[in-house]
């Protein structure tokens, strides 16, 4: 039983990072309206993609703590790390500027991430 709550533990906190991505990622998309529309966009949006960034980060590390201890698959830690990486790509091509791939891989992200936590 002590096993079973403590693999319960881990899942939880997969499962809250994983809302914790989403929910950052979507912030994203309104902070990209804010930033075509006023002012403050700018900043809220370069803010958000490092809050972004770190919740990619926060994802892996909780798939890695879910998988290693309880020897469970490994398919969330491959899954967080493709995350990882399209939250890197998202990065490198806002900051150079690229809106016909930096939108487009932002909605793929958001939606993967969705498809993430509903399967969890």
């Amino acid at each position: 039983m002590a096993a079973s709550a403590t693999t319960q533990r881990r899942f939880s906190f997969l499962r809250i990072a994983i809302a914790v991505q989403t929910l950052t990622i979507f912030l994203q998309a309104v902070s990209a309206g804010l930033l075509m529309s006023s002012s403050y966009g700018e900043v809220l949006h370069s803010a958000g993609a490092r809050v972004m960034y770190g919740a990619s980060m926060l994802y892996v590390l909780a798939a890695v703590l879910a998988w290693k201890p309880g020897g469970g698959s490994p398919r969330p830690v491959w899954h967080a790390s493709g995350f990882l990486v399209l939250a890197s790509v998202q990065v490198v091509v806002g900051i150079a500027h690229v809106p016909s791939v930096h939108l487009p891989l932002g909605v793929l992200m958001f939606g993967l991430s969705v498809l993430a936590l509903a399967r969890r």
